[in-house]
């Protein structure tokens, strides 16, 4: 078989994987939107309807909330989409095995996996832009920044994604939920999805904190694009950042991924 045959071969089989996963997430499209909106969709009623009618935060504060809210969708739905399945299957389910018999090689499988995460957690955060806009009142984007918002939001998605299959790949079934509990917690807390990360200037601890956490890119990008006049990092920063996340993740999660699938 030539070399091009082979390439084509394995385009197929990798979008026909892909297309299999995507087709159970139809089936099961209510209960998916319904996880991806919960949480976020109180953050965001609480944090910019109810607190801003107390008087507690100040007007405009919906401006910088929606784009971190579409950051943490992004990266956490991702995270969520890949790792907890891959735990299922290594361990009880082994349909991991069903995957490793495709004509791909196996860092595809691997890769496939993230861009599958990557679409879910991409998806997750779209949905929260009608949202957005019928639950806030005061959101007014600039629209030239859409297309570097959309680079972002895949950005963010393909690292939630390599998260997710580092999480997947190197936890036991076991400790996953101390793992989220550990880990994703705090991921969701410092991630400037609720404030602006340059502001941290008194709190430089925390500032260095949220400076490791990939979301914290993914939110400062979208505010720089969408939201120009609130405090944000440069576009160039964010989105050399996320892709070093999406490398050094990938890298780690394909080796954890290609030694699970040998054991």
């Amino acid at each position: 078989m030539s070399a091009p045959t082979r390439t084509v071969s394995q385009g197929r089989a990798f979008l026909g994987v892909l297309g299999r996963d995507l087709a159970v997430t139809g089936k099961e499209f209510g209960t998916f939107v319904s996880q991806v909106l919960v949480q976020p969709f109180f953050l965001l009623f609480v944090f910019g309807v109810v607190l801003g009618q107390l008087g507690y935060v100040t007007p405009g504060y919906a401006q910088l909330l929606l784009p971190g809210l579409l950051a943490l969708n992004a990266f956490f739905v991702a995270v969520q989409a890949t790792a907890i399945p891959l735990v299922i299957d290594f361990s009880y389910t082994k349909e991991i095995e069903d995957r490793l018999l495709a004509p791909l090689s196996t860092r595809l499988v691997a890769v496939e996996k993230i861009v599958f995460g990557a679409a879910r957690g991409l998806f997750g955060s779209l949905v929260m832009i009608p949202v957005g806009y019928l639950v806030l009142d005061e959101v007014n984007w600039q629209l030239s920044g859409l297309p570097i918002a959309a680079v972002l939001l895949v950005l963010g998605a393909l690292a939630g994604g390599a998260a997710g299959l580092v999480i997947g790949t190197l936890v036991s079934p076991r400790k996953i939920n101390v793992v989220f509990a550990l880990v994703i917690t705090p991921l969701l807390f410092t991630g400037s999805t609720q404030f602006p990360f340059l502001q941290l200037g008194n709190l430089r601890w925390f500032q260095v904190i949220c400076a490791l956490n990939p979301i914290t890119y993914v939110s400062e990008g979208l505010r720089g694009a969408l939201t120009p006049a609130v405090p944000h990092l440069p576009a160039w920063v964010c989105l050399l950042a996320l892709v070093a996340a999406c490398l050094l993740f990938g890298a780690i999660g394909i080796q954890g991924f290609v030694r699970r699938a040998l054991d």
